[in-house]
């Protein structure tokens, strides 16, 4: 259902507000580089430490400058059942495509407890809805045995996979129908998550290169391997430098440097080492970013 590139979108601040004209000029960015999807209120958006006002207006403003012209896929999990029930059905009236639903983090469930999580969301929106399997940031680690489960309902129409388990990938790619949609989570992989029957990618790398990823992505999906495996080489270190420390201070730092936003996180997140800092000016002069 869902595929090539799509941008897991940085939120901008201003004065500890949701910048909002950065935010539109950011979207139209990146459907002007080409991206097949942007995803509002993920882990790159700050999601952990928005309140649930800014949460919904950050969605309300992405569906309102896409405009349709691409889709719009909310990020919507939450640690709490009754938490991610409540946000997902704010992006079905928002008008969002679809929503993103990263597994519980913090109370680590059972693999059980998951299946139920996620099928109580399933049964309570009626909207498509993407698992988000992240365990490095979560504390826990989704089968494929889970992943299979949940694929057999309707609702539930893909995952991002950001475990770095291209096995786990291969086995959820054979079990579930053709119209389940493997997505990478993690940019470095994009191109090997693609190889075992992936549709596609939510990435970060895209929020300054929209271009690059979308063209490695169509190049794959269009059939040239030859020029989706040169660009995949070519994004090598920019991939390794925007997690050189936690994502997102690495994109929005850059993303500043570009001069498209300010450079502001909520604490506590913050600004990135001087030496970090260093190494990014050095890539992204690399790449002509900046």
């Amino acid at each position: 259902m869902f595929s090539g590139a799509i941008t897991a979108i940085v939120t901008p601040f201003r004065d500890g507000n949701i910048d909002e004209k950065a935010f539109r000029d950011l979207i139209n960015f990146q459907i002007n580089g080409g991206i097949s999807g942007i995803v509002p209120c993920g882990t790159t958006g700050e999601s952990a430490t928005l309140s649930h006002k800014e949460h919904e207006r950050v969605i309300d403003i992405c569906v309102d400058e896409v405009g349709g012209r691409i889709p719009v896929i909310a990020g919507t999990g939450s640690n709490s059942t009754d938490e991610a029930i409540r946000l997902t059905r704010h992006a079905k009236e928002a008008g969002a495509d679809a929503a993103l639903l990263i597994t519980p983090y913090y109370n680590k469930p059972t693999q059980k407890g998951l299946y139920e999580h996620y099928a109580a969301v399933a049964a309570a929106c009626d909207i498509p809805q993407i698992l988000y399997n992240v365990p490095g940031r979560t504390g826990v680690n989704m089968s494929e045995k889970t992943v299979t489960s949940l694929a057999k309902i309707d609702t539930i129409v893909g995952i991002k996979e950001a475990s770095g388990d291209l096995v786990k990938c291969s086995y959820i790619v054979r079990d579930t129908d053709d119209d389940f949609c493997l997505l990478s989570g993690e940019d470095a992989l994009n191109l090997p998550i693609l190889c075992v029957g992936g549709t596609g990618a939510i990435s970060v790398t895209a929020n300054i290169l929209p271009d690059k990823v979308s063209a490695m992505i169509a190049a794959w999906l269009g059939g040239d391997v030859s020029a989706a495996q040169n660009i995949h080489f070519e994004l090598l270190e920019v991939n390794e430098v925007m997690f050189v420390e936690t994502n997102p201070i690495p994109v929005k730092t850059a993303l500043s440097m570009m001069g498209k936003i300010n450079e502001e996180f909520k604490l506590p997140l913050c600004e990135i080492t001087d030496a970090n800092r260093e190494k990014l000016s050095l890539v992204l002069k690399k790449y002509g970013c900046i």
